[in-house]
């Protein structure tokens, strides 16, 4: 279940009501007349089957709710009610299976801030990963993975390709380009250090490295990989399943061919810059490209499924 919480004008609550009523799943309906100060107005809350989210929220911004009042959506993780149980089974589709579009484009807006934040965790994790691929260790290339932030971004532009917000589009991309810039050349200047410390020498990253040799090797896998990939990290992030997400993060290779192309750069081995930047692009796009049809396929079933229930 959802818990919505309404602030609107007096003289727009009956309406507001009138609409939540409409909605299938809705239950535990309460008006609280004169509660809210900022914006004032009633209070009305309610619960509503995840399946039907969308279609309420949809349906009080259609009526003006945002622009007048407040909309504030949050998951009940426990319902103890027999009208509930009722409510969300006369619900059509199932909650495993809804995506709630305003909150799927406000958590990938946030994932795609260009901050201070994303630009150090870019950052520590394309360092971390150049460690990793000079020496060859499995450990640390995962750790980067993990650590890094550029899935928001990508899902970003998924979701702003399916809901046709170029804006958004424009600002994922940039927060990548940016994000991706920065800590490649960070960790150019990461590299030059390591080497006059004599941590780092231009033969470990000529020599045979049987772990992290796939970096500058692009093939069908990588795009094959970044497909699957994309797809498994747009499902985890519509049913909120972060755990499936932080899978998706040590399965792709964005992060590591940044640092490799990054080291590479540092010693004049433009052959295995290209290659790990070829490497690069070719995660970033799969993913994208594999998220958006992951996207649309989500919208056409569930709408199919809908009037086949209806």
């Amino acid at each position: 279940m959802l818990h919505l919480r309404i602030i609107t004008p007096a003289e727009h609550t009956e309406e507001t009501v009138t609409t939540l009523r409409g909605v299938p799943g809705t239950y535990n309906l309460i008006v609280l007349p004169g509660a809210a100060r900022e914006p004032e107005g009633d209070v009305v809350l309610c619960d509503v089957a995840r399946e039907s989210g969308d279609d309420a929220v949809h349906a009080l911004r259609r009526m003006g709710v945002d622009g007048y009042g407040s909309i504030a959506v949050e998951n009940v993780d426990l319902t103890v009610s027999q009208g509930a149980d009722r409510a969300e089974k006369e619900a059509p589709g199932d909650s495993a299976d809804a995506v709630l579009w305003d909150q799927l484009a406000e958590i990938t807006h946030e994932e795609s801030t260009l901050s201070v934040t994303y630009l150090s965790f870019m950052t520590l994790a394309t360092t971390l990963a150049a460690c990793g691929v000079v020496l060859d260790n499995a450990v640390l290339i995962v750790g980067a993975m993990a650590i890094g932030p550029d899935f928001g971004p990508l899902a970003g532009v998924s979701v702003a390709m399916v809901e046709r917000r170029h804006r958004l589009v424009a600002r994922c991309l940039v927060c990548l380009l940016v994000g991706f810039a920065v800590a490649i050349a960070v960790t150019v200047l990461f590299s030059l250090a390591m080497d006059a410390a004599g941590l780092f020498h231009a033969e470990q990253l000529t020599r045979h490295r049987p772990i992290t040799e796939f970096i500058v090797s692009p093939d069908e896998f990588s795009l094959i990989v970044g497909v699957l990939a994309g797809v498994a990290g747009t499902l985890s992030l519509t049913s909120a399943k972060s755990g499936a997400l932080v899978g998706v993060a040590i399965s792709v290779t964005t992060i590591p061919a940044a640092a490799n192309a990054a080291v590479a750069l540092s010693y004049g081995n433009y052959a295995q810059t290209i290659a790990s930047s070829e490497q690069l692009l070719l995660n970033l796009v799969a993913i994208s490209v594999a998220g958006t049809l992951t996207l649309l396929a989500q919208k056409w079933l569930w709408r199919a499924r809908r009037g086949r229930r209806a």
